[in-house]
């Protein structure tokens, strides 16, 4: 089973948006979707992000690790299997995948910055769907 720790109040403002970031080390994009020792979650909107929960993975299960990101808009890591991907696509949330490790706060603060100026279509997407 794993553990979740709620660590401020859901922002479900609009315009916000949530993201999971697979992580080891809570500084970097640097796990597997299905190796990951955690999840950190944090709502980010055009001002600012906070980090809302941390997921501890502590079963490898992926049916239970897609549902315990429930809620999410965008899923990073650093790799994903075919299943798992289409499990965590089916519950509408965007997996992004990167081939080298990154840095949580470069992309939140990315994120922002998108959030200000013209989002990509799959932001604007999500934003959309959340509003309605």
């Amino acid at each position: 089973m794993n553990s979740t720790i709620k660590v401020t109040s859901a922002d479900n403002s609009l315009g916000s948006i949530r993201v999971a970031f697979a992580t080891n080390d809570n500084e970097h994009v640097d796990a597997h979707f299905g190796s990951t020792k955690q999840f950190n979650i944090y709502d980010v909107n055009s001002d600012d992000f906070e980090i809302s929960t941390i997921i501890k993975i502590t079963t490898k299960d992926t049916d239970q690790t897609v549902a315990s990101l429930e809620g999410c808009d965008i899923v990073y890591f650093l790799n994903i299997g075919p299943t798992a991907a289409a499990k965590v696509i089916r519950k509408g949330i965007f997996p992004i995948k990167y081939k080298e490790i990154i840095s949580i706060d470069e992309e939140l603060n990315k994120l922002v910055n998108m959030l200000n100026e013209n989002p990509p279509p799959f932001i604007k997407k999500i934003i959309e769907k959340k509003s309605k």
